[in-house]
């Protein structure tokens, strides 16, 4: 008899997690062990310090997930991994560890890919809050077995940003007889907008992640105080029909994707730099960095903000902020309105941003377009997601093959 019981594993790029989620629609655990400690020093993260890290934590976080959903190995329906995008070696952790369980247990694996899973994360707390209409396979909806999932079919797109460190791309989400089919839209031509963050927060001396920091710090300073912009993207000739060179670039080629929809962050984020140095803000930058490393979290007053950043910074960073997201706002509802979504889906690590929250759901009321975010928890990296992504997959027989190896540069629908 079917538990509807899947554990999910993630382990794509500094954060081991684990968890068991019921039918795609109720978690029982979710267990993350962070890196964060581990790559702060370096500013990023070192690919072989993630994978060395994954391997020490990879069994106890599981161990910990099991024990917290209060269940063995034998309640298990499927197994679900990450099989990509993200760093090689740290997904060869998480699959490799799957496989031989799966195989152990007799359990089939599912494979996810990762950006997927981000765009589960949200749908995965709206049916835990009921908002979410369950989709049924065909002969589900038609009557057969229904009891082993309730709901109804939803048959409208949402378009869904995911935005990351490591990713920034629309896609139109249609559900399709019980599973997602995605269509890329838009992506960025560079860095995600995540990365941006982190760059610019390094380049301020602040800490890594940088996402966390330029949240917290922005609240305190003006951000019309520097003028960003972005320019509208062009096609280029000697481009087309190519890739672009970033990460997860086996998507599709520029020509296919329209130029309203595509991003860019590494002009923003040169930006910076050239008025950090007509500004001569490199040596308060490298004191900063002393000071940071003190703190165990961002400054909650402006008191403490203005005692590690003094007013020009706080503007420059509430500068960068609020041009990312405005960027990230208007290429998403534009798309959006193309496409006829009304609904969209912010999700990854960058949606846990207070600011893009705000101005996201203001806009989305304006304009009469729902839109939803997973809870911060759910933003970042977890395994949640992973095993949310699969029950569809699960209910619909689609098993990874026994050679499944980690693919660094997955696509994601077409």
């Amino acid at each position: 008899m079917s538990t509807g019981l899947i554990l999910g594993i993630e382990t794509s790029c500094d954060e081991t997690a684990a968890a068991v989620v019921e039918r795609g629609a109720r978690t029982l655990s979710s267990v993350v062990a962070s890196q964060i400690a581990t790559h702060a020093t370096y500013g990023g993260v070192v690919p072989e310090l993630a994978s060395r890290e994954h391997l020490r934590a990879i069994v106890p976080v599981v161990r910990a997930a099991l024990a917290e959903a209060h269940i063995t190995f034998g309640d298990l329906d499927a197994i679900a991994v990450t099989s990509g995008p993200g760093l090689a070696g740290a997904l060869l952790v998480g699959i490799t560890y799957a496989k031989a369980l799966a195989f152990a247990r007799g359990l089939p694996l599912i494979a996810i890919n990762h950006l997927e899973g981000h765009i589960h994360a949200v749908l995965l707390e709206e049916r835990e809050k009921g908002s979410e209409p369950q989709i049924l396979p065909l002969h589900y909806a038609q009557g057969q077995d229904d009891s082993r999932v309730g709901g109804v079919m939803e048959d409208k797109p949402a378009l869904a940003l995911v935005v990351s460190g490591g990713h920034t791309h629309l896609y139109l989400a249609r559900p399709t007889d019980g599973t997602w089919n995605y269509t890329l839209v838009g992506r960025t031509l560079d860095d995600a907008a995540g990365e941006a963050y982190d760059k610019v927060a390094k380049l301020l001396g602040l800490g890594y992640p940088g996402g966390p920091w330029i949240d917290s710090l922005a609240r305190f300073g003006d951000p019309h105080a520097v003028p960003f912009s972005f320019a509208q993207i062009k096609t280029k000739v000697h481009l087309l029909g190519k890739t672009p060179r970033t990460k997860a670039a086996k998507t599709a080629p520029i020509a296919d994707l329209d130029p309203h929809f595509l991003f860019s962050f590494s002009g923003v984020k040169t930006a910076v730099l050239r008025y950090v140095e007509l500004h001569g803000m490199r040596g308060e930058a490298r004191k900063r960095v002393a000071a940071m490393l003190a703190m165990a979290r961002p400054p909650q007053t402006s008191e403490a903000a203005l005692s590690l950043c003094p007013q020009p910074v706080l503007d420059l960073i509430a500068s960068f902020q609020h041009a990312v997201v405005g960027d990230l706002m208007k290429k998403t509802f534009a798309a959006a309105e193309s496409l006829g979504a009304r609904r969209i889906l912010v999700t990854g690590g960058v949606a846990a941003n207070r600011e893009l929250r705000t101005r996201f759901s203001a806009e989305g009321g304006a304009r009469g377009v729902r839109v939803s975010f997973p809870s911060p928890a759910l933003s970042t990296d977890n395994a949640a997601m992973i095993a949310a992504a699969a029950w569809p997959r699960f209910l619909a027989g689609e098993f990874a093959p026994a050679g499944l190896s980690a693919d660094p540069s997955l696509a994601l629908g077409r």
